[in-house]
């Protein structure tokens, strides 16, 4: 046929879809990969999304602890769970001086939501009035008898483990241990003996870790015993201490010690 002829049969509308023909599979073949894809990943329902935005809260929630925890109370991530931490308090000062208690904080799946209340457990035996006796539990609830997450957090509930400690008089709502608070009232020397042997019994089971606990505690080695009073004997001020101060003094005293005696070579 001639050009005019082609031309004119390549113009009309089955020539077109001949011509174009290459293109129109492509664009089918996207369409049917796009629909897979939405057919493969379905949209996050509204409760996904809602619980996605509390456990990036919770995230927040300890980021910011981390600079503003109490003083002598440490809180370590479980590796399993996002929402149970396991805990450690020093106890400084106050009746239960010296006292070493371990515990866990457990985040219902709502938390962050209004009367979502953490729970915290020791898992020390803590002889205190705010504790329950048989399960180890903080009575968390009456500090906070209205639970608000724009007002309560990680850190406030915290702070309120580390008061218990501290406190030298407990009020009428302490009632975990009634027999505790009844004895501190009607027996307060019975009742600092008590602390006394619960104080000694944390210290006792500081070794003792629980399965699966990302706070550890490991005996003391020979190492460590030496370092400990060369750090003794070297430094009057803590503001001195530091690590590069501390890797100095301690390759100094290994060059300090004797060379071992090598064994004489036997003659053949």
């Amino acid at each position: 046929p001639s050009i005019q002829n082609k031309q004119a049969q390549e113009s009309t509308v089955p020539g077109r879809l001949k011509q174009y023909s290459g293109a129109f599979l492509v664009i089918g073949h996207r369409n049917r990969i796009d629909t897979m894809r939405k057919a493969v990943i379905p949209k996050a329902s509204e409760e996904e999304r809602e619980q996605a935005l509390r456990d990036y809260k919770v995230t927040i929630e300890y980021k910011h602890l981390k600079q503003h925890a109490p003083g002598g109370v440490y809180l370590i991530p479980s590796l399993e769970n996002l929402r149970q931490f396991y805990g450690v308090i020093f106890v400084r000062r106050g009746p239960f001086t010296n006292g070493i208690f371990k515990f866990q904080v457990r985040l219902p799946e709502k938390y962050n939501d209004l009367n979502q209340w953490p729970r915290i457990t020791f898992s020390s035996y803590v002889y205190n009035p705010h504790v329950d006796p048989k399960t180890g539990e903080l009575d968390v609830q009456v500090a906070y008898p209205r639970w608000d997450p724009h007002r309560h957090y990680l850190v406030t509930v915290l702070t309120y483990l580390k008061k218990i400690f501290y406190v030298k008089t407990f009020g009428p709502d302490a009632n975990a241990n009634k027999e505790a608070k009844k004895l501190s009232e009607t027996d307060p020397a019975a009742f600092r003996k008590n602390v006394d042997s619960c104080v000694r019994q944390s210290q006792k089971t500081v070794f003792v870790n629980d399965p699966g606990c990302t706070v550890q505690f490991t005996e003391d080695q020979v190492a460590h015993q030496v370092l400990r009073d060369l750090m003794n004997t070297t430094f009057t001020d803590v503001g001195q201490v530091s690590k590069k101060v501390i890797l100095g003094m301690v390759e100094k005293s290994a060059a300090a010690q004797p060379a071992a005696a090598q064994p004489a070579a036997t003659q053949v």
